[in-house]
């Protein structure tokens, strides 16, 4: 695929995002049950379930296109996932790694709320007001699972976890 327009460009960033999501799916899974904290465990599912409603409306958007949803590999999720595991195979404390649970879940909304932000733009430069609406969807139920993330971690008992 060339790089040569303002749709290749909203494409690829839309395939980059799309699969991001479905990984995403997965790891969310994996975030609650390795989470012993309920109400970090139940955020995590809430938000599995809302990234299953963001796919969806990424497919209607690819619909809009009248192409079939293709992924390309994000690599950005793909090294934070990466970066998950292999903490995770050092294996820390049960309070060590419900709190990185959190911070690990805060990048991924940061990165998928910057996803979100740079496609909203050109999906407006390209006339599709529709599926502008629908990536703002995205972007907005981001932005609120990374809001009770950060209330989630300022409120953490960090006093459960020693210092040195």
């Amino acid at each position: 695929m060339s790089m040569d327009t303002i749709q290749d460009l909203f494409e690829h960033g839309l395939e980059d995002i799309y699969h991001a999501e479905h990984q995403l799916v997965d790891a969310l899974e994996d975030l609650e049950e390795n989470t012993e904290r309920d109400e970090i465990a139940e955020a995590f599912a809430e938000h599995r379930e809302e990234t299953q409603g963001q796919i969806d409306r990424l497919e209607e958007v690819f619909e809009m296109f009248g192409e079939p949803p293709e992924k390309e590999e994000c690599e950005g999720i793909e090294g934070l996932i990466e970066e998950y595991e292999e903490f995770e195979s050092m294996d820390p404390a049960q309070e060590v790694m419900d709190y990185h649970n959190m911070a690990a879940a805060e990048k991924t909304e940061h990165y998928e709320i910057a996803a979100y932000g740079n496609l909203i733009p050109l999906a407006d430069q390209l006339g599709m007001d529709e599926a502008a609406d629908l990536l703002e969807e995205n972007l907005r139920e981001e932005q609120d699972a990374l809001d009770e993330l950060k209330e989630l971690t300022e409120t953490y008992a960090m006093d459960a976890i020693p210092a040195e």
